[in-house]
């Protein structure tokens, strides 16, 4: 039986979506896996969503330490390696702190390292089968992971259907005393919060969203009309920010905001994961692109091949006869 341990990212006492993903991801490695939630952090917030997790996971170890108050992989990264065993498989979060804890760890756990999965086929014996994408999701890559001697992976937030909580509680084990030495090199100054500009787009129910498929700064007036129909607020891709045809505060994406809209309207975006990754909460996706393999299509609920100036007025024209 595969042992699994899921590194449980949360924030403000409320872990992320990807804690509800975790268990699917196990299942598709070992279906008769044992699956662990690690939760590491500091006082009330810790012992909150350590209580939330034993609804899902049957085991949930706890460490708590002041130094886990604050974003810093080196620590947590330490704590693991004096308390995960050293051949366990390890799942992470493809997240900026994902990214930045797993790799290390694997060295120091000298383990196999697989970033980014999107999809497991399950073990044959010792090999593991799991997919990535490449090339901003037009390429699908097949990898065999040796896990004899353990194995560290990121998963991509959203891949996987997330679970719903039983009302069986599972069992939380206090680990906080054997996380040994967390002296570090590193040493945390602050968080930036990202700026917010004349419209808050995490607040927002419905989103209108452009990539560059909208082609010219004057098209955006066209999401707007599209927006204003539907009551909702036009965000956008990074291309967009990039050209500065819309402000910052209106990116979506691990390089923007994170939002978590009921409708997600993505028009003429592609469907990268640095952008799926601003995606929260499991919206209702309609997506529009004229490329009938663009990466969006995979995860939208609604897909309409299509070149978005000609839908978006149609759309807007419709809505608003009615």
């Amino acid at each position: 039986m595969t042992q699994i341990f899921a590194y449980i990212p949360f924030k403000n006492g409320a872990a992320e979506d990807v804690a509800l993903e975790f268990p699917a991801a196990a299942k598709k490695i070992d279906k008769g896996a044992s699956l662990t939630a690690v939760v590491a952090g500091s006082g009330a917030d810790l012992d909150k969503v350590a209580q939330e997790m034993t609804s899902i996971y049957s085991e949930v170890i706890k460490i708590d330490n002041a130094l886990f108050s604050y974003p810093n992989a080196e620590v947590v990264r330490k704590a693991l390696v004096n308390i995960i065993p050293l051949d366990a498989v390890f799942l992470f979060a493809h997240d900026t702190f994902g990214m930045d804890l797993a790799p290390g760890l694997s060295v120091k756990m000298d383990s196999a390292y697989a970033a980014d999965i999107v999809d497991f086929e399950g073990i044959d014996g010792t090999t593991l089968k799991a997919v990535r994408q490449e090339l901003g999701g037009a390429v699908s890559t097949h990898m065999a992971i040796d896990i004899s001697s353990g194995a560290v992976m990121t998963v991509r937030p959203g891949a996987f259907a997330p679970v719903e909580g039983s009302s069986e509680g599972g069992t939380i084990v206090d680990k906080s005393g054997d996380a040994g030495d967390l002296s570090a090199k590193r040493k945390f100054l602050e968080i930036v919060e990202a700026e917010v500009g004349d419209v808050d787009i995490t607040k927002s129910d419905v989103l209108v969203s452009v990539g560059r498929g909208i082609e010219d700064e004057e098209n955006i007036e066209i999401a707007q009309e599209l927006a204003e129909a539907m009551n909702a607020v036009v965000s956008c891709s990074r291309p967009i920010v990039d050209a500065k045809w819309l402000e910052k505060s209106r990116q979506v994406g691990t390089s923007g905001q994170t939002v978590k809209p009921k409708v997600y309207m993505a028009m003429g975006i592609s469907g990268s994961f640095q952008h799926l990754g601003g995606l929260k909460g499991n919206p209702f996706i309609v997506a529009v692109n004229k490329n009938p393999k663009a990466p969006i299509f995979q995860v939208a609920d609604v897909g309409i091949v299509e070149d978005i100036l000609d839908f978006m007025p149609e759309l807007t024209e419709a809505i608003n006869d009615l």
